[in-house]
């Protein structure tokens, strides 16, 4: 038995890190989906279905959706798995915006898309690349975030810092992140501008709003000695302006390859409340077997930058993963995925005094076969846990 545990835990360690990237697979369908609720209360989902992005409304909390729209017109190879997917988001006004990646032939390479629509999903735009960098590299991993005031912000993985060091003969570690803004609803964008240097190459950004409407990025970084633990920065509110990354987390992971396993962050407290942001992790620890790896929820000072102490929770022998993060007030929810018996489930917890201290885990949801990782939603004053599943579709459980 012992024997079967040590193996099984160098398993999920050898399926988060078999390689620094896996090249996005053209699928039929793609399990990997966003959602976001409109100002009405409509469900819009984003999928990737034979090569393009689909997006389409329910009004009935996803039980039934309304005929796909084709957002691109020529078909692509869209990232739609696991860590990339498209993203959706809505503004206040009703305008749906689209942020998708377009995997290009060499290895690993790729393009960020933008599209949008200003009436309300009747039609969208035709869809445009968002960066000015055109090479056949590494732009990948793209994040979307809206704030109140409507600018649009996307971030993404990009590997040009990385070739021109190489070029140079100096050595560079990871990849960078980028950003690029939008100040006229998506009409343009302004050229991109680098948040930082040595981010991982594969994990999803997670990006979130201080009360302000500042936008707050949160990443795996490549720290020295190939440790990788996250990094935070807020993105600057003028162009030109250098941003300061600060270290979040102090796992000292030391691993060379990519986890494919990103963070979760939001905004902690309210108007003149706000304190800081919650965020929740996963460490892969340090020892072969992978017994030692955890998930970890903490909360960030956002003035002084120090962390409290953190949290761990989840069943590692059951792959705990994928944390999903939804604050309102003094209430904040955390989901995440395990997997058991060749089935999937989701698994919740809450806290009612800002994360300082947790209710009992309990699992809420399970569906046979693979699932997509769990997202939070909130609608008017019911949150929602949003499931894609590939036994049971797409399911909607207020939580």
């Amino acid at each position: 038995m012992i024997k079967f545990i040590l193996g099984f835990s160098l398993l999920l360690c050898t399926f988060f890190l078999s390689a620094h990237e896996e090249h996005t697979e053209h699928q039929k369908t793609a399990m990997a989906v966003s959602v976001a609720f409109d100002s009405q209360g409509g469900l819009w989902k984003a999928t990737v279905h034979d090569g393009f992005l689909q997006v389409s409304k329910s009004t009935d909390m996803g039980k039934t959706f309304s005929k796909p729209i084709n957002v691109n017109h020529i078909p692509q190879k869209i990232g739609a798995d696991g860590e990339a997917r498209p993203k959706i988001a809505i503004s206040p006004e009703g305008n749906i915006y689209l942020t998708w990646t377009e995997a290009l032939k060499k290895p690993f390479s790729g393009y960020i898309w933008f599209a949008r629509s200003t009436d309300a999903g009747k039609t969208f735009q035709a869809p445009y690349i968002l960066h000015q960098d055109r090479s056949e590299i590494t732009h990948r991993f793209d994040s979307l975030n809206v704030s109140a005031d409507g600018k649009i912000t996307v971030t993404w993985v990009d590997k040009r810092d990385l070739i021109a060091a190489k070029a140079a003969k100096q050595p560079y570690e990871g990849a960078a992140i980028y950003y690029a803004v939008s100040d006229n609803k998506g009409q343009s964008f302004s050229v991109e501008q680098k948040l930082a240097d040595s981010s991982c190459e594969c994990c999803r950004i997670a990006l979130t709003n201080k009360p302000d409407g500042t936008v707050a990025a949160m990443w795996r970084h490549v720290f020295n000695g190939s440790e990788r633990d996250h990094m935070m920065a807020e993105i600057p509110a003028t162009a030109n302006q250098l941003a300061e990354p600060k270290r979040a987390t102090f796992g000292r992971w030391k691993v060379d390859g990519c986890p494919h396993h990103g963070a979760a962050l939001v905004s902690g407290g309210e108007a003149n409340r706000w304190w800081g942001y919650h965020m929740a992790w996963y460490d892969g620890g340090n020892d072969d077997s992978g017994q030692k790896a955890t998930m970890f929820y903490a909360r960030m000072d956002g003035v002084a930058w120090v962390s409290s102490p953190a949290k761990k929770f989840g069943n590692m022998k059951k792959q705990a993963g994928h944390p999903a993060l939804l604050a309102v007030g003094e209430h904040v929810w955390l989901a995440w995925r395990e997997k058991d018996a060749g089935s999937s489930q989701v698994w919740l917890m809450k806290s009612d005094d800002e994360g300082k201290s947790w209710g009992i885990p309990s699992m809420i949801a399970t569906s046979p076969g693979n699932a997509d990782y769990p997202q939070l939603l909130q609608k008017n004053e019911q949150v929602y846990l949003m499931w894609n599943t590939g036994a049971e579709g797409l399911k909607a459980l207020a939580i």
